[in-house]
C-alpha cells in the first residue's frame, strides 16, 4: 500500500483594508482635539494645522476625513523630493509623516517649495507628525522657521472606551467577527497604545489562519501573552 503524503494547508492571508470614513472614527477625548481642527479647516490660522500623534494613533485615518472634506490630496512626506510640486498644489494638499524627512535636504526643500506655493495658490495644507511642528529637528531653517508657528492638535493615548472602538475597528477591518467576551478581555491587559492595539489583532488574526480555527478568547490568551513576553525580551 502506497505512502499517501497529506497535503499542508498553507493559510490564506487576505489583504487588510481600513475604513477611514468619517463614520469609522470614534471620537473621544484623546482625539477630540484633532477632529475638531479637521472640522474647522476653512479657518485655519494661516491655512495650515498639524495633527501629532504616534504610529497608529490615527493621524491617517483623520487625514484622509479631511481629504474627503476638502478635496485634498495626500502624500508621504518621503515622496516629495521625487514629485511635482507644482502639480500637487492645485488643491488641498496634506503631507503625512513629516518627521521622515527632518534632516534630510532634498525632503526639506521640497516641502519648503510645497509649502510656499501650495499656500500661495489659496489652498490648506495639513500635516502630520509624530511630534509638534517646532520639535521635528527640521534643519533648513527657511522651512523650520514656517512650521514653527503652525498650529496642532496632539493625539493623546486611548482610554477603555476608545481603546475597544479601535479593537473592534481593526477586526472589522480584517472581517473577524470576535466574540463578545473577547474585546471586554483583551482592554484592562494589553500595552495603552494603539500601536499595541494593532499588533495584537494581527497577530490574533495570523495565528487563527495557521491554525485553521476561528478567533477564541484562548487564541487571544495566547497571543497576547506571546507579545508582552516580546516586549519583555526587547525591554520595551
Amino acid at each position: 500500500m502506497g505512502h499517501v503524503e497529506r497535503a499542508r494547508q498553507i493559510p490564506l492571508e487576505l489583504p487588510v483594508r481600513p475604513a477611514r470614513g468619517r463614520g469609522d472614527f470614534f471620537v473621544a477625548e484623546a482625539n477630540a482635539m484633532a477632529v475638531g481642527g479637521i472640522d474647522t479647516w476653512r479657518t485655519w490660522p494661516g491655512s495650515k494645522f498639524a495633527i501629532v500623534g504616534p504610529e497608529a494613533s490615527g493621524k491617517t485615518h483623520l487625514a484622509h476625513v479631511w481629504a474627503r472634506d476638502s478635496g485634498a490630496r495626500i502624500v508621504p512626506a518621503t515622496d516629495l523630493a521625487g514629485a511635482e510640486i507644482p502639480d500637487l498644489c492645485d488643491a488641498p494638499v496634506c503631507v503625512e509623516d513629516v518627521d521622515a524627512i527632518a534632516g534630510e535636504a532634498t525632503g526639506e526643500a521640497a516641502l519648503f517649495h510645497l509649502h510656499n506655493l501650495v499656500l500661495s495658490e489659496g489652498h490648506a495644507l495639513l500635516l502630520t507628525a509624530a511630534a509638534p511642528p517646532a520639535q521635528l529637528g527640521i534643519a533648513l531653517p527657511d522651512l523650520a522657521s514656517r512650521l514653527m508657528g503652525t498650529p496642532f492638535a496632539r493625539l493623546g493615548p486611548p482610554d477603555d472606551i476608545l481603546l475597544t472602538a479601535v479593537l473592534a475597528k481593526l477586526f472589522a477591518d480584517r472581517q473577524i467577527v470576535p466574540a463578545p467576551s473577547l474585546i471586554p478581555y483583551l482592554v484592562p491587559r494589553m500595552g495603552r497604545s494603539f500601536g499595541m492595539a494593532q499588533r495584537l489583532v494581527a497577530e490574533i488574526d495570523r495565528t487563527s489562519l495557521a491554525r485553521a480555527r476561528p478567533v477564541s478568547l484562548r487564541i487571544a490568551r495566547e497571543c497576547l501573552a506571546r507579545l508582552e513576553a516580546e516586549d519583555d525580551d526587547n525591554g520595551e
